[in-house]
């Protein structure tokens, strides 16, 4: 199966208040743009078959930057959970609310007042990035790699799905603005490759050429490498 690469948007300017943003059309700030343009950088390095976007501006701020030439679809399933009332309030005032700890410790059963519960952003979510996955290696192959950008709460709940933890664990799940996280899904369970790199060599993720692994005598694609393996270096 192919990889995904997922990218949190750029640093916004609520992300920079304190507030939660929601599906509001925030935009990113300066400290965005310029993470936007330097993980662009890092990314050209990589041969992406398909890049996915959340609808949102602020995903698609961070792919014109970052990826320039790359012609981005929408997928719906990647958007931002629905925060209902509470989006566009400060986070300060939002701790003090009775669903705080909820959400912090419990997000399972956490339902926003007007809005998504956070189990269903986390099924939703998963389940476009693994049809994605499948559509992409059906049609580049399992050597594909693939971009989505996409929120931190998304990214956390499809990281949780890929570690096969609860998603009451999510929230120990760290994904920085413009940061790159992947996952490399085969047919018996995914691997995170990457997680919250914001700075590292991502030429690494692009595998080396079939003649090379089979020179290494490669074990099956669902199956780990017993003592960690010799990593990926090329």
């Amino acid at each position: 199966m192919a990889t995904l690469l997922l990218l949190r948007h750029g640093r916004t300017t609520a992300n920079a208040d304190g507030g939660l943003a929601g599906r509001q059309p925030v935009e990113l700030d300066d400290t965005g743009r310029a993470q936007a343009t330097a993980v662009g950088e890092r990314l050209r390095a990589v041969p992406l078959a398909a890049v996915v976007t959340s609808p949102l501006i602020r995903c698609r701020q961070t792919l014109e930057l970052a990826l320039p030439q790359a012609a981005p679809v929408v997928e719906d399933g990647l958007i931002e959970c629905d925060y209902g009332r509470w989006e566009g309030q400060p986070l300060k005032k939002l701790a003090k609310e009775p669903l705080w700890p909820v959400v912090q410790q419990h997000p399972s059963a956490a339902v926003f007042p007007g809005g998504e519960a956070m189990a269903a952003m986390a099924a939703r979510a998963v389940a476009a990035v693994r049809s994605w996955d499948a559509r992409v290696t059906a049609e580049h192959g399992p050597d594909a790699l693939w971009l989505a950008c996409s929120h931190g709460d998304v990214i956390k709940a499809i990281v949780a799905d890929a570690l096969g933890v609860h998603l009451d664990a999510f929230q120990r799940i760290v994904a920085d603005p413009a940061s790159v996280t992947a996952i490399r899904f085969t047919p018996l369970r995914p691997f995170l490759v990457r997680l919250n790199d914001t700075g590292g060599d991502l030429a690494t993720l692009v595998p080396p050429p079939a003649k090379r692994r089979r020179r290494a005598n490669r074990v099956a694609d669902s199956d780990a490498a017993v003592g960690g393996g010799a990593g990926a270096s090329r």
